[in-house]
């Protein structure tokens, strides 16, 4: 099974958009069985995605466009495939009624071009967007057609809830493909992959793949077996191995269970409260926790001190400590981590101090980050060197800080 994707919109050929969506597709294809041959990036032109068209057909069994299905006229997927395929376009009904109550929600006039968001093809699979409102459609001939959203936060929930179902029924093979996703924090893809490379060389069934994400790395194994029993022994004997070596960093399963999930999901468990005091990150933590649904259980509220005297007032730190040793130290970060629990009477507490950069502050670099966590019997802490931008020290500070918390959770079940 040969598959292509062909992202369209001008806005990735200029730079302005990352394209995920094809790194995020080609893992999932790969989970199914399907080999991905082709990425191309095509402008919104017609004749120029007309040209993709008929090139991929002849080289490919499945074709997936991602983009270019919204209500602009420089929305050209679908209606430059349809007329390739000589397929109608007709108007989902039910995508239709997701459309007008989005518009009578918002109290938004709808405009006649949104109309073009729920057109699919006659003969073609519609696909819902449980997260947008432009409609998906699987369109099955000589060659496959799969036409996806472009956003992300629409193309994945789309792909995993209806597309990948629908996939693993039509393309089924010889056997079945089970995948298993582990993750691990705190080693990079270079090293885990240094560490794992006689696995990796003699792989064959199942196979192992590292993918690296920012701050984490994932490995996905695949096995193709008869029967499920069979299967999941495989991956377990072939996971037994990689723990082995590299067991110390693991700290999850699936494409979905992030570190932050593990986290609140052991809080919970536990019955266990965590606040945190925050400087160069800024409140990222405490954001990043309440992505969670139903975090409120186990995190009442925190603190975002940036500056010396917000530490001193919403904290109660002494000014003269943080004089003398200042912010950017183990002090600081130990009195902010205590005070904190103590003040909003949960069971951790976590501080992040430090220099987000680009400049050095107090004399230390950029990227020189000190974490602490306090627990009812103790406070510990520890200084980390983070690299690259902005950005990432922050984010960085954060994984860390999760992790620290989550090794403590471990700890003590």
């Amino acid at each position: 099974m040969k598959a292509e994707i062909i992202a369209v919109g001008t806005e990735i050929l200029l730079g302005q958009v990352v394209n995920t969506n094809a790194t995020f597709l080609s893992e999932e294809l790969a989970g199914l069985g399907i080999e991905v041959y082709y990425h191309s990036v095509i402008g919104d032109n017609r004749q120029r995605l007309e040209e993709a068209l008929k090139t991929a057909e002849l080289r490919s069994d499945l074709v997936i466009l991602c983009g270019g299905l919204g209500p602009t006229d420089d929305d050209l997927t679908k209606d430059v495939t349809a007329e390739h395929l000589g397929q109608r376009l007709i108007q989902d009904e039910k995508g239709y009624q997701q459309l007008l109550a989005f518009f009578q929600k918002a109290q938004r006039e709808m405009t006649p071009n949104n109309l073009r968001q729920v057109l699919v093809f006659e003969e073609g699979i519609a696909l819902p967007n449980d997260t947008g409102l432009a409609m998906g459609i699987f369109y099955e001939g000589t060659t496959d057609y799969l036409l996806l959203p472009g956003p992300p936060s629409e193309l994945q929930p789309m792909f995993l809830r209806y597309v990948k179902p629908l996939f693993q029924e039509k393309y089924q093979q010889n056997g079945r493909l089970i995948s298993r996703v582990l993750r691990f924090y705190g080693i990079g893809e270079s090293n885990l992959v240094t560490k794992l490379a006689d696995l990796i060389a003699e792989q064959t069934n199942p196979t192992i793949a590292p993918y690296a994400k920012p701050n984490e790395v994932t490995i996905r194994l695949t096995v193709k077996a008869e029967e499920e029993q069979t299967a999941q022994q495989r991956l377990a004997e072939v996971e037994a191995k990689i723990m082995a070596r590299v067991g110390e960093y693991f700290y999850g399963y699936g494409e979905e269970n992030s570190l932050v999930e593990v986290v609140v999901s052991l809080l919970k468990e536990q019955k266990r409260t965590i606040t945190a005091a925050e400087s160069l990150t800024a409140g990222l933590f405490q954001a990043t926790l309440g992505d969670v649904a139903g975090v409120s259980t186990v995190f009442p509220g925190g603190f975002v001190t940036y500056s010396l005297d917000t530490k001193s007032r919403f904290l109660a730190i002494d000014r003269k400590l943080l004089e003398k040793f200042g912010t950017v130290s183990r002090e600081c970060a130990e009195v902010m981590a205590d005070n904190a629990r103590k003040k909003a009477g949960t069971d951790y507490a976590l501080s992040f101090t430090g220099v987000a950069g680009p400049d050095e502050l107090e004399g230390q670099p950029a990227g020189t980050v000190w974490i602490a966590l306090a627990t009812p019997w103790s406070v510990k802490s520890q200084q980390y060197h983070f690299t690259r931008d902005r950005r990432y020290v922050r984010h960085s500070a954060v994984m860390a800080g999760l992790d620290l918390l989550r090794r403590e959770l471990l700890r003590e079940k």
